[in-house]
């Protein structure tokens, strides 16, 4: 489509040529006709002219667009498109706005944003319906999208201005902190950008240089940052370059926005006075800052305020009093029905146009008298009438039925019931239908009349009955057609009494919720306004009137159905279906029947000028009223001038042109009225749209390009008093220069809503004060829901609709004005012009724009990013606020109003329900969310000494806690039956010295049991096989591997016997043994990496495998990988011969290193730890202690065998204690879900152990088959204690469903717990067997980011429940510090996890043996208090609580609560985040979310979501993450990522590896559905 129109220029096409090429485009940009039809006509017309065009067409090649997935948008700037100057939309668009939009843009310099990516298949994104063009009607007035001064081309512009206001000001302001782009401080209008102390923000630089890649950049290249992202992650064994508790440079936070202050004075010199103490300062305990307020945008100083005087109130002509009305409409009725009952009252057509029936006032008067006698005497209930007098009966036509309508409404009204006029539902699931059955039950409708056409229409349950609806009440339908309508007898008359108090009619509304109320309409009030109407209108007897309107609500309803009655006027109704069909029909109506009267909306005036080209005959002269029923929108005035301009040489006079307003509570407001009728003339108002903003009328700034033009409504009803109020608080009396609520005070207004007394009062009972507080009258008014002011000469004008009002900080927009502004940039290209929605949802406390267009099913990604980029400069500029998301969904795809139009609040309620499911997404959370509270700024920090002395100030002890001491007794029982079998002295017990003794004195003995999956042993080891396959090992290293004591040795075996017995092997022949998870075979690229990296590290001299891995190391795919031949020996132990070794190797101290312990964080970092021989035997006694353990019990293992507890629990304390270890290897789980449970309960383990992965794939995969284990005899009720082995936070959720899942298996509620390790302890709690329950607090997550700890009640908001981590192990110490001062930190405060005990590794295996990352983390000291003592630093942040519980010892019981690894957490803001606490939120947003991870890039956060579901859906999620993340967090989401199930890496723990993922992500190696580039 880019092309089109380029070498018209060129070419002088004759004029009619140039006129129908100018039709084509138009019926194009309404989607009146398919793109194809248009290109087939387009070739017709021009097809004697290609040969001279054909010379001027290499234009088009510069425009020749490709969309390959390299392609930059900085393709050649676009040749600028002018029109054939006379083509006749020139005149009828409001020029001013859309020259005002191109000259916004205009500012903007071409500049490059980071375009979102989406995955191919994602792009094939069908609409509902692709080939038919949408509705682009839109007949609800909330919606005028069709007729806004949107010119259909661009002004001619130098070069087409492509993006990016934004990214200006999110350079100049920070990702996180952005600039007030919403207060427009600074004189001329522009937005005031706040330079905040980020200013170079790297992670846009790095935007601004990338070019519109589908792909994410790649933002290692170019940014002087590559060799930061890429030394994360160094391959030595310890890696952490940044000191604990600082984070790296790459993390620190843009802050320091100057924000205006938000406290008042009084606690402003508090403040100031705390800032300036007289001695230390204790603020840790004394002073808890304002934690995280919220901004509250201050009013700006320079912001125009009204200046006028108080309004007075606005009174109507009266109601003329000689005239002889009749004393109801009834009675009219009557009068005409017998009096002149030949007199036409109603002429329907089809859809061609033909008239299709004539309904006389006779006949409308007879079927009406049949219909009524029928409702009250024909229907029954149980044999009890149906209805009767005063109920309410739901009326179901269709709009092409107008006769039946009239006929249903006054044979209720005849009958004393009161109609409730609805639309036809179609589908279950209509948009609103759902409120609209609630509006019924609430009215409490039984009765359904409609027609039988409709009756046939709708859809059918099994019985033949129509189905009932979603949220209706059961309703009987009744068909009015004559033949089901009973005669009355000739003395039947209806006692109708139809002047007083007592309700007509409900006319229904939907509000800005999508909630839809009923509107009553007493008798009096009907009345009143048929009189009115007649006055004002000048209405007189058997005059013509021609109704486009729906006529069963709103001025369809008051002028076509009501007041027409009243003055036997003749109504000729022009359905919506022929009006779609044939525009101009409403006009060859008008002329054909010389009607007086025509009553529109600015919508059909619109499409009647693209339609009446070549209608020669058509007249408008009979006219002597043209009601434009929706004059209060803003763009009618556009429709009416366009209008006047094309048929004033018609026979339209220009002072036929009557805009009026209405709204459903209080009827018509005002109406023009022609000089005859004695209106004055017409006015215009040229209003700033930044002084609408603030609620003040100024008529035209310098600034020439953010202007409403708006027209006058007329002047108030006759009868009728009008004032405008403040649309907040207290209704006082507006200035002459203030927009206000419009309140009018008649007897012709609504009187309530139906069944809702509370805001009948506010709406319908206001009483307006003046300045001084007393009411300007003695009646009450009633609000009208619009907003506007009176002008000269008293008529009133309308500026926007309350529904429509979006309150952004302090000012205020309509709806309306920001479509208008969107269809302004050229919008026939990419959407449809009548399907454009805006509404705002509220995110932190404030309302957000929101605006979301339908797509053409042609547009390019490209041009739909680019056409995105535009508006949102345009809005930027004009209405100067920021527009928070801009999402386009494929055609057909948006709710529909009734007739046409869009259903903005069910459009809003999908948005926020994530069903939208856009194609294209843009937020820009960063230039909307101006009120995030201020960064925090670190606060100089407290002393040590000074912690401790606020403590004792506080009453608090100290936060440390150990375990049961451990006395030499506990195990010299069992060393002195070793020392005696001669294997050891009795001072100290070695691992390898233990397996001898066991060999010798319990042979026999079964230590291990290894499962597979079918849940059959596939290996034992009793005490005296695993002591000779331990030799044979040892022999094997000294022969054929030639080993010396001290020499590393690589175990890559599968979990199983083997591992364990050559690690045996390793201590008998004096080798250090390193545990090595194998390769996976299909995943050798990412998995064999890791192996070799462990061997190379560990300096490993051989490689001890079985040979199958041996082989697959040696493999060509692992060649691909890896450099094979720099393996050091490999050697396999499958056939190995028995031999012994001559002796057993005996360290020569307890301190000599035992093993090495490798294993990658959570970081990615591959950290090694040392083990010595007396850290290991210590671990295996406090194990043994806390758990109970002896040779006759059996424990099950369903763990990794390669690293901290998994390694121990698997390799060491079965021979260390002598209790049987039955073996489940997880991987095994994959084929039998059931494997580890139905071990557990075979064996009856009073103890058993698993990691969260297995805790989860049981929860998942066995969640309907509870049932199904109960009969297989599963029963876990012998379970004493299950723990869950984990370096993390316990995870509750999870904990718990498990317990929950499986307490129907007997699996006691205490039962499961977790324990707690780190690499420098891997042991430090574990809740072992005896003690009490593990305890559970809340806490408030605000203050965690604040690094303290405030405990909250459950359920209150932000609260955060956290699981004690086990009991602390015996011989443990832990006490909690300060991450900077290393100071020792008081009971229930936040500080990192420091322990001592004789099992804590004694220090990083390191390749270059970095002392200083050594001495940190292993040999710590406090700064303050005790300290002698060596801690080892656990690098987690956490804290001590001692609880009302006893322990074994009789003393109180000291909780630890894990927060999260200090590695892990995130800067932010000047906060710390931890990203569990993200990533829980983040999942809770949408059911399709199935797991997510959070990481920081060039301090962005960026969030990836794994999609379970469509891909179609993948956009949906952008903006409810966005969202979650800024409520719950206060924190600006930068980038989000949509990916597959499965892609975020978990290790074998089951935590998430989040840098893995980072760097995936920057290696662009994700394969994403969608990624989002949040602005």
């Amino acid at each position: 489509m880019a092309d089109r129109g380029c070498p018209l220029e060129a070419v002088p096409l004759p004029t009619e040529v140039r006129e129908s090429l100018a039709e084509l485009e138009l019926e194009l940009s309404e989607g009146d006709i398919t793109q194809k039809g248009y290109e087939k006509k387009r070739a017709k017309l021009l097809a004697r002219y290609i040969p001279l065009i054909q010379g001027k067409a290499s234009t088009l090649k510069t425009d020749s667009r490709t969309t390959g997935p390299s392609q930059t948008a900085a393709a050649t700037p676009k040749q600028p498109k002018s029109r054939p100057t006379n083509s006749r939309d020139e005149r009828f668009c409001s020029d001013v706005h859309t020259e005002a939009v191109q000259a916004a843009l205009a500012k903007y310099k071409e500049r490059k944003v980071p375009m979102p990516s989406k995955r191919r298949s994602a792009l094939v994104h069908s609409s509902v319906d692709t080939y038919t063009p949408p509705d682009t009607s839109s007949a609800s007035e909330d919606e005028g999208s069709l007729w806004r001064p949107g010119r259909l081309t661009s002004t001619p512009l130098q070069s087409r201005p492509s993006v990016e206001p934004w990214l200006d000001r999110v350079i100049q302001g920070s990702s996180t902190s952005s600039s007030a782009s919403s207060t427009s401080s600074h004189p001329g209008g522009r937005p005031a950008t706040v330079p905040s102390a980020a200013s170079a923000l790297t992670g846009f630089e790095a935007q601004a240089h990338i070019d519109l890649h589908p792909a994410p950049p790649d933002v290692t290249t170019g940014l002087g940052l590559g060799e930061h992202l890429h030394c994360e992650r160094p391959q030595v064994a310890s890696v952490r370059g940044v000191p604990r508790g600082c984070s790296g440079s790459i993390l620190e936070t843009a802050d320091g926005v100057p924000v205006s202050s938000r406290v008042s004075s009084k606690i402003q010199q508090l403040l100031n006075t705390l800032k300036r103490p007289k001695r230390p300062p204790l603020k840790e305990f004394f002073v808890d800052d304002f934690e995280e307020l919220l901004e509250v945008q201050q009013p700006d100083p320079n912001q125009p305020k009204p200046e006028g005087s108080q309004m007075v109130m606005l009174k109507g002509e009266p109601l003329a009093v000689g005239t002889p009305w009749p004393p109801s409409l009834l009675a009219a009725l009557q009068q005409w029905g017998t009096t002149q009952p030949k007199a036409p009252c109603l002429t329907a057509l089809d859809t061609t146009g033909k008239a299709i029936y004539t309904l006389t006032y006779g006949k409308l008067w007879s079927r009406s008298l049949k219909l009524a006698y029928t409702l009250l005497n024909k229907l029954t209930s149980k044999n009890e009438p149906l209805l009767k007098p005063g109920d309410r009966v739901a009326l179901v036509f269709p709009n092409s039925d107008p006769v039946m309508f009239m006929v249903a409404f006054y044979g209720c009204l005849l009958a004393e019931l009161i109609p409730v006029p609805i639309e036809v539902p179609l589908t279950r699931k209509d948009a609103g239908s759902q409120q609209v059955g609630f509006l019924l039950g609430s009215c409490g409708v039984v009765l359904a009349l409609t027609t039988d056409a409709c009756q046939k229409g709708l859809p059918k349950a099994q019985t033949g009955e129509v189905v009932t609806f979603k949220g209706w009440p059961p309703l009987t339908w009744l068909v009015v057609d004559g033949k089901h309508l009973a005669k009355p007898p000739k003395d039947w008359h209806p006692q109708a009494q139809d002047a007083g108090d007592g309700t007509a009619y409900i006319e229904y509304k939907t509000s800005k919720e999508g909630s839809t109320v009923g509107i009553t309409v007493s008798h009096a009030s009907l009345l009143a306004h048929c009189r009115a109407l007649t006055q004002a209108c000048g209405y007189s007897e058997a005059e013509t009137l021609t109704n486009v309107l729906d006529f069963k609500r709103d001025a369809g309803l008051w002028h076509g159905v009501l007041t027409s009655v009243m003055n036997r006027m003749h109504v000729i109704s022009v359905p919506y279906a022929l009006m779609k069909v044939n525009p101009l029909s409403w006009i060859q109506k008008v002329c054909t029947y010389k009607a007086r009267a025509a009553l529109v909306k600015s919508r059909d005036m619109h499409w009647s000028l693209l339609a009446q080209r070549g209608q020669r005959d058509i007249s408008l002269s009979s006219l002597r009223m043209l009601i434009v029923a929706d004059g209060a929108n803003p763009w009618s005035i556009s429709s009416c001038d366009a209008f006047l301009n094309v048929f004033q040489s018609r026979g339209l006079r220009p002072e036929v042109i009557c805009p009026c307003a209405s709204s459903s509570e209080a009827l018509t407001v005002a109406v023009r009225r022609p000089p005859d009728l004695g209106g004055p003339p017409p006015r215009k108002a040229i209003l700033s749209m930044s002084g609408l903003s603030y609620g003040v009328i100024r008529v035209d700034t310098e600034e020439k390009l953010a202007v409403l033009t708006v027209q006058d409504v007329g002047q108030v009803m006759p009868g009728a008093n009008v004032c405008v109020v403040k649309v907040e608080g207290t209704p006082y009396l507006c200035k002459t220069d203030e927009v206000g609520e419009i309140c009018v005070s008649s007897s012709a207004t609504g009187t309530a809503y139906y069944g809702l007394l509370g805001i009948t009062k506010s709406v319908f009972e206001t009483v307006p004060l003046t300045a001084g507080g007393s009411p300007v009258s003695d009646r009450p008014f009633t609000r009208t829901g619009l907003l506007g002011f009176i002008g000269p000469v008293r008529l009133v004008f309308i500026v926007g609709k309350l529904d429509g009002l979006m309150a952004v900080g302090v000012r205020r927009h309509s709806a309306d004005d920001v479509v208008a502004t969107a269809l302004a940039v050229e919008p026939m290209k990419f959407v449809y012009r009548g399907r454009i929605a805006v509404f705002s949802v509220t995110v932190l406390h404030d309302d957000r724009i929101v605006l979301v267009a339908e797509q053409r099913p042609d547009a390019s990604e490209e041009d739909s990013f680019q056409w995105m980029s535009r508006v949102l400069q345009a809005i930027d500029s004009i209405h100067q606020v920021g527009v928070y998301c801009l999402a386009l969904v494929p055609a057909n795809t948006l709710p529909k109003a009734p007739l046409g139009g869009i259903h903005i609040s069910e459009t809003k309620q999908r948005f926020l329900e994530g069903t939208l499911h856009p194609c294209n997404v843009l937020m820009c959370p960063h230039t909307c969310v101006t009120n995030l509270p201020k960064p925090r700024q670190k606060q100089p920090e407290v002393g040590p000494a000074s912690m401790i002395v606020g403590n004792l100030v506080a009453g608090k002890r100290l936060a440390q806690a150990s375990g049961r001491e451990l006395t030499h007794l506990e195990d010299s029982d069992q060393a002195r039956k070793a020392s005696r079998s001669g294997a050891l002295s009795a001072q100290f017990l070695f691992l390898a010295d233990v397996l001898q003794w066991r060999a010798h004195t319990t042979p026999d003995h079964p230590l291990f049991l290894l499962l597979n999956a079918k849940g059959t042993v596939t290996s034992t080891a009793t005490c005296v096989q695993l002591h000779k396959k331990a030799e044979r090992v040892a022999a094997a290293l000294m022969e054929r591997g030639r080993l010396s004591i001290g020499d590393h040795v690589a175990l890559v075996y599968p979990p199983g016997v083997d591992l364990i017995a050559t690690f045996y092997g390793c201590l008998y022949c004096g080798c250090v043994p390193v545990t090595v998870r194998p390769p996976h075979p299909q995943n050798l690229a990412t998995t064999l990496p890791t192996v070799k990296m462990i061997v190379e590290v560990s300096k490993s001299v051989c490689v001890l495998t079985t040979q199958a891995i041996m082989r697959l190391l040696k493999s060509k795919e692992a060649a691909a990988t890896v450099d094979v031949r720099t393996w050091p020996t490999i050697l396999d132990t499958d056939d190995i011969p028995k031999k012994k070794v001559a002796s057993i190797f005996r360290p020569p101290s307890p301190d000599v290193l035992a093993y090495l312990d490798f294993s990658v964080s959570t970081t990615g970092i591959l950290a090694g730890v040392k083990m010595s021989h007396a850290a290991t035997s210590a671990l295996c006694r406090s194990i043994k202690l806390q758990c109970e353990l002896y040779p006759s019990r059996q424990i099950a293992i369903c763990l990794d065998p390669y690293c901290g507890l998994g390694f121990a629990l698997w390799c060491l304390c079965s021979v260390y204690s002598g209790h049987q270890s039955v073996l489940v290897p997880p991987l095994e789980l994959e084929s039998n879900v059931s494997l580890w449970l139905s071990a557990v309960s075979q064996y009856k383990a009073r103890v058993t152990f698993c990691s969260y992965s297995v805790m989860e794939m049981c929860t998942k995969g066995l969640g309907t088959q509870t049932g199904a284990l109960r009969m297989r005899g599963v029963n876990l009720s012998c379970v004493r204690t299950c723990m869950v082995v984990a370096e993390e936070r316990p995870r509750i959720t999870l904990t718990q469903s498990f317990s929950k899942l499986f307490k129907d298996l007997g699996l006691s509620a205490r039962a499961v717990s977790t324990t707690f390790g780190c690499r420098v302890n891997v042991a430090i709690c574990l809740q072992g067997t005896a003690g009490p329950d593990p305890t559970t607090v809340y806490v408030d997550m605000r203050a965690l980011r604040h690094d303290r700890v405030r405990l909250v009640e459950r359920g209150s908001p932000h609260s955060l429940p956290l699981m004690e981590s086990g009991k602390i192990l015996p011989g443990v110490k832990v006490i909690i510090a300060h991450t900077e001062t290393k100071g020792p930190l008081g009971d229930s405060h936040l500080g990192e996890i420091w322990v001592s005990s004789p099992h804590n590794a004694t220090g990083y295996y390191t390749v270059y043996g970095e002392e200083a990352l050594h001495a940190d983390h292993f040999s710590a000291r406090l700064s303050f208090g005790d300290t002698q003592t060596i801690w080892a630093r656990t690098g987690y942040l956490g804290f001590l609580r001692r609880t009302e519980l006893t322990d074994a010892s009789g003393e109180r019981h000291d909780a630890l609560y894990v927060v999260g690894s200090l590695d892990e957490t995130l800067e932010l803001r000047g906060m710390r985040y931890h990203p569990i606490d993200i990533e829980t939120s983040v999942i809770r947003a949408h059911r399709s979310i199935a797991e997510c991870a959070v990481f920081t890039w060039t301090n962005l956060l960026v969030v990836v979501v794994e999609l379970e579901g469509l891909e179609q859906d993948a956009l949906d999620l952008v903006a409810l993450v966005t969202n979650v993340v800024l409520e719950e967090h206060y924190l600006v989401v930068g980038v989000v990522v949509i990916v597959d199930p499965g892609v975020i890496p978990i290790n074998s723990r089951g935590e998430k590896q989040r840098m893995h993922l980072r760097d995936g992500f920057l290696a662009d190696q994700l394969d994403p559905i969608y990624v989002a580039y949040n602005m």
